[in-house]
């Protein structure tokens, strides 16, 4: 059965505590693969697509999200969730510390060979889901270093000490910043988890490495793709400026700064984040407020259109800024919050995951792996104290949620 659409109408503090006590649980039933771990995507009408192939990207991300709200809250039940997750992992385990892309969503099918490939992309949620569950079940550690390892070497290339998209024999794609990114998270999530300055000094090197390339100096912007011999790309990729990647870059710039890292990168945040405020959100129209898919880098509209997940990366930013003591963040992360559940989830069977400048949808599958910048999005705004609602343990009070 359907559930029910989400509401609409209500404040911050509403909609963080109907996503704690009605969408978590809700999304879990609705995920879960009769085969074990989750499924990749909801259909346009809310029901999952089991025939799919299960990528491991979801998963872990998935475990990761699970793990990290479970520390939060304290709730068994989200361990206990967590637990089925990680069981699930080995399914997509090729060698020590590479996993693959996907298993194929019907057990009776002969598995996909285009599947089997591991992309450092991936690789790098893997680290980051079993940092995080290492904590809540120890013993993960050979495991973790496995993946280190990997990423270091046969997925890393000697010549630029830059990661390669995959462990396939293809021609490399034009080098991005993404999967650096999310190793720089990964190896952050190491460090808090773990208490060990060695995963702060893993973090500092591929942060260094990464910008070094990928940030623009002139713009204080970081660059999607490079040219195969690490020079801007010409055209309309290498003009590519993500919005909600600056957010996501200054929030863990930021973030490795409170673990105690190099005080300095601050400054590359605060770049990252006045270039996101002044050429990342629409002026005018429905869509007033929402970060844009993509600008130029003089702040021209590349892309008028909206995905979900940028819109939770400028929310952890502004919540970060407003712990800062930034003047007026706290109050923009609470209006962007109202606006993406009001856009994105209300009155829908399910969320969806892209919208045009009017509002209208252009992309309607509920993707699972949003969960994992859904979740924090919230818990940071939570430890912002933006919505004190969340988390909160959830035998603590019952389940309510109220329209302003």
């Amino acid at each position: 059965m359907t559930p029910p659409p989400a509401p609409a109408g209500l404040s911050a503090e509403g909609w963080a505590l109907w996503f704690r006590d009605v969408f978590v649980p809700g999304w879990l039933a609705r995920v879960a693969h009769p085969a074990g771990g989750v499924c990749d995507h909801l259909g346009a009408d809310g029901r999952p697509d089991t025939g799919a192939p299960q990528t491991v990207l979801a998963l872990s991300r998935s475990l990761f999200t699970l793990s990290h709200l479970a520390q939060l809250s304290g709730d068994a039940a989200l361990t206990a969730g967590a637990g089925r997750l990680a069981a699930a992992l080995p399914r997509y385990r090729k060698a020590p510390g590479l996993y693959r892309q996907a298993v194929d969503g019907d057990a009776a099918a002969a598995p996909d060979p285009a599947l089997e490939v591991a992309r450092s992309y991936d690789q790098s949620f893997v680290l980051l889901a079993l940092a995080t569950w290492n904590r809540l079940q120890p013993g993960q550690e050979q495991e973790i270093e496995a993946i280190w390892a990997a990423l270091t070497r046969p997925l890393c290339d000697p010549a630029t000490g830059l990661l390669r998209n995959d462990d396939s024999a293809a021609p490399a794609p034009d080098p991005a910043q993404n999967p650096h990114m999310h190793l720089y998270e990964a190896c952050l999530q190491a460090a808090e988890m773990s208490g060990s300055a060695l995963w702060l000094d893993r973090a500092a090197g591929i942060r260094a490495r990464a910008l070094r390339h990928f940030l623009d100096p002139e713009t204080g912007s970081i660059a999607e793709f490079l040219a195969p011999d690490l020079s801007p790309l010409p055209g309309p990729q290498g003009a590519r400026r993500e919005p909600g990647h600056q957010y996501e870059w200054a929030w863990l710039l930021r973030r490795e700064v409170e673990l105690g890292g190099d005080p300095a990168v601050g400054g590359v945040a605060a770049r990252l984040m006045d270039f996101a405020g002044r050429h990342g959100h629409a002026q005018s129209g429905p869509m007033r407020g929402a970060v844009f898919d993509a600008v130029a880098p003089d702040g021209g509209v590349i892309e008028d259109s909206f995905l979900l997940w940028p819109q939770t990366e400028a929310i952890k930013a502004l919540a970060q800024s407003h712990i800062a003591g930034a003047t007026g963040a706290g109050d923009r992360a609470r209006s962007l919050l109202v606006l993406m559940f009001e856009r994105w989830f209300a009155g829908r069977p399910a969320h969806v995951n892209r919208l045009d400048a009017r509002g209208g949808c252009l992309w309607p599958q509920a993707l699972t792996r949003l969960f994992y910048h859904l979740a924090l999005a919230l818990s940071e705004g939570g430890r912002a104290g933006l919505w004190p609602c969340f988390p909160r343990r959830h035998d603590d009070h019952p389940s309510r949620y109220h329209p302003t």
